[in-house]
């Protein structure tokens, strides 16, 4: 069951122990004035993906990213081909062409 606290307007502060569907309290008591019923904000816990500022996308953070999503992409290109001409020697022959076919004239 839910404590709901309560306050009157001379300041007096009380919690009482309802049921939900339960009537609010209507007065005081300690001095029998009507009180209202005090309400606070609700802690809250974001977790997950998405509640963070740059979470959200704009124009100008899309651009950034694919920017450094780019520079990665040739940085990590240009390490492979690297390596690549490192590992493999290249042969100094030439390949031949493929046999290329007689010309034909046309009449």
């Amino acid at each position: 069951m839910p404590i709901y606290e309560y306050r009157c307007k001379k300041g007096h502060t009380f919690d009482v122990m309802q049921r939900i569907g339960a009537d609010p309290v209507d007065s005081c008591e300690v001095c029998g004035l009507p009180v209202q019923r005090v309400f606070h904000p609700v802690a809250v816990h974001f977790k997950g993906k998405g509640f963070y500022n740059t979470d959200y996308g704009t124009r100008k953070r899309s651009r950034e990213k694919e920017a450094a999503d780019s520079s990665a992409k040739d940085s990590s290109s240009e390490s492979k081909e690297s390596k690549k001409s490192e590992s493999s020697p290249k042969s100094s022959t030439p390949k031949p062409d493929a046999p290329s076919k007689p010309a034909t004239a046309a009449a």
